[in-house]
């Protein structure tokens, strides 16, 4: 794929694009670290941070890149985080930091530097529950990824994320994708991922040298789109990128979001996140859905947003009001029949971990329909029933009423049988 270098040095251009990946950044980091830090025993929380394409830390406008954006949110959510504590009569909660940052350019690292040394001290003068090392790199990401294992493996710790914001694909095959998800077992990993080159495919119907990731994916096309002679519709053609950038990635993690970033004047970019724990998929979705229309993702709205066909009937979703509206609409009868399909109950944490494996949905509407839902309870530990969904745990049990209506007792063809 075609590969842009963005001129750090006289200051890159912010782009809209890039403004509404930040603004998930930003808020994905806090509520991420909220999260993981609000155990009441709980007084330290590491951290590694892996800045693999860092670039030089501000754009041409002076807005912060993401290196410094972690820096800013590191630095408001240990506050927060500890002001809240305090109201509670905790005792705070120490994060410890370590920030790998690494770009090709030597030049544009020490911009970064210049530009990040002022946070820093910042946050030693004056958060004192925040200790952020940071190390610098210069060198191609493929040639630096078995030393950076190392360099985790020295830190000790599990909880890593990368941020993998390079131009195009070639920098980041699938498998340091798979090797990070599988080595560290609360690792996630943001990916920037260019949609052109697939749209440019799939309107020139032969051009296979676009497409350099994998033999498999050459036959996911031919499926997709048999037929040489005819163009694809814009729905076809959104819906079988979409697969194709799935099919290829889904291997990767349990968890993988593949959601463009939307643009009203034609998608760009998807901002992947992978990860290995549902509680981080569903802090995820909800993030996109605090500020809508930020991502986009053409198919299903419900628990099965992927299983589909492009050449289906299938809608835009974007995390809005709308979209939530068709999501619960979806959900209503997905989650009694995902339940039906493995008895008639499950705890609420083995439904999140096959619920949010392909769901877009937020999850007061996963909760909201449980509790609505005729066909549907919620049971606590202690054999009560829940009210509210509000007050739903991850320890209670998610089961079928004993008076089910005659969907979840015969399949289609056994209800036209008893007919």
């Amino acid at each position: 794929m075609t590969k842009k270098a963005y001129d750090w040095i006289n200051g890159a251009v912010y782009e809209d694009h890039t403004r509404k990946k930040h603004a998930v950044l930003r808020q994905y980091l806090r509520n991420y670290l909220t999260i993981r830090c609000q155990n009441p025993h709980q007084s330290q929380f590491r951290l590694v941070l892996v800045e693999a394409f860092s670039g030089g830390g501000r754009y041409a406008c002076g807005s912060p890149g993401s290196p410094l954006i972690c820096v800013e949110e590191l630095s408001n959510a240990t506050i927060e985080i500890n002001l809240q504590r305090e109201r509670s009569g905790l005792r705070p909660v120490n994060i410890d930091c370590l920030l790998l940052a690494n770009d090709v350019s030597i030049e544009v690292v020490d911009e970064l530097k210049e530009n990040i040394a002022p946070m820093l001290a910042k946050v030693k003068d004056s958060v004192p529950n925040l200790s952020i090392a940071a190390e610098y790199t210069t060198e191609r990401f493929e040639d630096l990824y078995p030393a950076l294992v190392k360099r985790i493996g020295r830190a000790r710790c599990e909880n890593v994320i990368l941020f993998l914001d390079q131009c195009g694909f070639n920098a980041v095959p699938g498998q340091v994708v798979t090797d990070t998800m599988r080595r560290w077992r609360s690792a996630e990993v943001f990916l920037t991922f260019a949609i052109q080159p697939l749209l440019t495919y799939l309107t020139s119907k032969n051009d296979y040298d676009l497409l350099k990731f994998d033999v498999e994916l050459h036959a996911r096309m031919q499926t997709l789109h048999p037929d040489p002679n005819r163009y694809l519709t814009h729905q076809e053609e959104m819906g079988a990128a979409e697969q194709i950038v799935y099919a290829y990635f889904r291997a990767c993690a349990p968890y993988v979001s593949p959601f463009s970033i939307n643009n009203p004047g034609g998608w760009r970019y998807w901002l992947m996140h992978f990860a290995n724990m549902h509680r981080a998929r569903q802090v995820y979705n909800d993030v996109l859905h605090q500020d809508s229309a930020i991502q986009a993702h053409f198919g299903k709205p419900g628990l099965r947003m992927l299983s589909y066909d492009p050449r289906d009937e299938c809608r835009l979703y974007l995390f809005d009001d709308d979209s939530r509206k068709s999501a619960r609409e979806a959900l209503a009868n997905e989650i009694p029949s995902l339940l039906a399909e493995s008895g008639d109950a499950m705890s609420l944490t083995e439904f999140y971990v096959t619920a949010y494996s392909e769901t877009p949905a937020h999850t007061d509407d996963i909760h909201s329909i449980m509790i609505e839902n005729p066909e549907l309870e919620v049971i606590t530990d202690s054999g009560g029933r829940r009210r509210s969904a509000t007050a739903i745990r991850p320890s209670d049990t998610l089961r079928l009423k004993n008076q089910r209506s005659l969907f979840f007792m015969f399949d289609g063809k056994n209800r036209d049988d008893q007919e």
